[in-house]
């Protein structure tokens, strides 16, 4: 039997601060070595920050892929630790297809780069349309230090609109022994993808769940920067409960992942494809799918980030998801998981 270690990564960061984020990663990764994990991930946007309230204020952060300072990081340390290693930032999106040259800064008034607005602050003049200039991407590279993809965000959030486009659809990769068919996912893509709207606990729709089941991924990583409201009380908890994770955040999580371990399964208007996953499931076709959330902690203007970085297990037709590992809802630190994975 093998076994799949992932490492999760998650800490208080400084909006805008990319360097300086990129360094405190470093120090936390020091005293990891090579081949010690076989998957490090970091969260959606973790060096750059994420609630920018419109166009300018993430322009100045906005990377070119490969040679960005989030995929340097990550190339470096995937070439060092001999591991796969994926995380999130703001891709700059190329001015033509035939040019690496960056669209002309937006003519919207300029704001602070360390931005403390409400995420539906989405531009300066409610009446000016959104400026798109990049994509929220994930990076993923191998332990030779190469690019191997680059996912980009499909269900965009309220504060992503603002800025960003959306990515072509959910994708799997078949990469090498322990981990297999993967899916990269990032935060929002978990929710139902509008216009489509919520029916109900049976019916979904679950478009993560289903592409999972379809394509038999069995690892699906999911990139977050999962908040709620700010609230100062969480700040006097003490350290007893600050590294509890956040149950409700897991449920939901677990939730929107339903099909891939209820007992019976929502149905769709595709017959085929109803009729296909029900094969794979009678035929055993499907195996266990380990779930990587990956999520970050700390403030960012009203919202705070809820941590609680957690493994799961999904069995076809078990009636409940297994929680693996989790971490607390403010623990800052690196969790190093192994989970069982069958041949």
């Amino acid at each position: 039997m093998a076994a799949t270690t992932t490492l999760r990564q998650l800490f208080r960061f400084k909006i805008g601060r990319v360097h300086a984020n990129i360094a405190r990663a470093r120090e936390l990764c020091k005293g990891l070595t090579p081949r010690c994990v076989d998957l490090l991930c970091f969260p959606e946007m973790i060096f750059s920050g994420y609630m920018f309230p419109n166009t300018t204020s993430i322009y100045p952060y906005l990377e070119h892929p490969r040679t960005g300072p989030t995929c340097t990081f990550c190339a470096e340390l995937a070439h060092r630790l001999e591991c796969y290693v994926t995380a999130g930032f703001p891709e700059r999106l190329a001015h033509d297809s035939n040019s690496a040259a960056p669209p002309p800064p937006p003519t919207s008034p300029a704001t602070t780069a360390t931005p403390a607005s409400p995420p539906h602050n989405h531009t300066a003049g409610a009446h000016l349309p959104p400026t798109i200039v990049g994509f929220n991407t994930a990076v993923l590279y191998s332990p030779a230090g190469e690019l191997l993809t680059l996912y980009r965000k499909s269900n965009l959030y309220e504060t992503d609109l603002s800025w960003a486009a959306p990515g072509n659809g959910f994708t799997v990769l078949d990469l090498p022994p322990p981990l297999g068919k993967t899916t990269i996912a990032i935060c929002n893509d978990l929710n139902v993808h509008k216009p489509a709207v919520w029916e109900s606990l049976e019916d979904g729709p679950y478009e993560l769940a289903r592409h999972c089941m379809r394509e038999g991924t069995g690892l699906l990583v999911l990139l977050n920067a999962w908040s709620k409201a700010r609230d100062e009380a969480d700040e006097d908890k003490d350290d007893g409960e600050a590294e509890k994770p956040n149950w409700e955040t897991l449920n939901w999580w677990a939730q929107r992942l339903r099909p891939t371990w209820a007992h019976h399964y929502p149905t769709t208007e595709n017959e085929n494809e109803d009729q296909q996953i029900e094969h794979q499931i009678n035929g055993s076709e499907l195996g266990d799918l380990v779930v990587v959330a990956c999520n970050r902690f700390g403030d960012e203007g009203e919202r705070t980030f809820v941590g609680s970085s957690a493994m799961l297990m999904m069995r076809r037709g078990s009636g409940r998801p297994r929680l693996l590992h989790a971490m607390g809802e403010r623990e800052e630190g690196i969790g190093i998981w192994t989970v069982p994975v069958r041949p």
